[in-house]
């Protein structure tokens, strides 16, 4: 018998958040990655007539997180979070770590730690359905804030998300792309796979579209996050042969100003 085949959807919540309710279309089974709110997530369940079993956290902001006392049979609900974030998240069902997997929708998830937004932060790899939910950790186009961890660990994070399979999709957390975009072209690096995406982006914007998920592959050809290491951004900067944790540590900082 083969592997069981998922569909994932991006749902809009609040003004800026996504969530995403992965189906099981044999079983008719769900989960959904993160909880801004719960109308849209019910909405899509709904329309879908999927049945929510499973829910997993990447951190414990509110804004990814407020929404889980309002779904439906809440009682009966697996939730999966981060044993490091444990003690201020909502109640857990399993805490694991990095290196631990577990089965959800009859397909293995496995845990990351992706912390510098938050200490704790995971995001979860479905290597079956070549996604990857990277929270507020990995962006399209950016990343988070480092609100309680530091640039050393998000860089490391940066480096475990881009060592996934290139084909991998990232599904992250906000859509923040158009003003990550905009602050990306200007710290002045000469790059054509940039300038291409700067098209595609202001063309879903203008359509109403949502910019997320996005590949991993193309994160890792136009995120300035991501690419700290890499010569034609250094010399862009001014910073040519720098340490990459201080090259990221400098974006973030100017991202933080932008």
């Amino acid at each position: 018998m083969g592997v069981s085949k998922l569909e994932i959807l991006t749902v809009p919540c609040l003004q800026d958040n996504y969530a995403f309710v992965i189906g099981n279309l044999e079983t008719k089974q769900a989960a959904v990655v993160d909880v801004p709110e719960a109308a849209p997530i019910i909405e899509a369940l709904r329309a879908k007539n999927w049945t929510l079993t499973t829910v997993l956290l990447t951190h414990h902001h509110w804004d990814h997180v407020d929404g889980l006392p309002d779904l439906p049979n809440l009682e009966n609900l697996v939730v999966i979070g981060a044993a490091a974030d444990s003690y201020r998240m909502p109640d857990l069902t399993f805490a694991l770590s990095e290196g631990q997997s577990i089965s959800v929708l009859g397909h293995s998830v496995d845990i990351i730690d992706v912390s510098g937004h938050t200490v704790g932060h995971i995001a979860f790899h479905l290597a079956t359905a070549n996604a990857v939910f990277t929270g507020d950790s990995l962006m399209a186009m950016g990343c988070g804030r480092l609100f309680e961890g530091t640039p050393e660990q998000m860089w490391e994070s940066m480096q475990k998300l881009r060592e996934l399979p290139a084909d991998t999709t990232v599904y992250s957390g906000h859509e923040y792309t158009a003003t990550n975009l905009a602050f990306a072209k200007g710290l002045g690096e000469e790059n054509s796979d940039l300038a291409a995406r700067a098209k595609s982006i202001r063309a879903d914007r203008a359509a109403g579209r949502a910019t997320v998920p996005s590949p991993l592959s193309l994160e890792m050809a136009t995120n300035p996050f991501l690419r700290a290491d890499k010569p034609n951004l250094q010399n862009a900067l001014g910073m040519s042969g720098a340490n990459a944790v201080d090259v990221f540590t400098e974006i973030r900082t100017r991202r933080n100003n932008f």
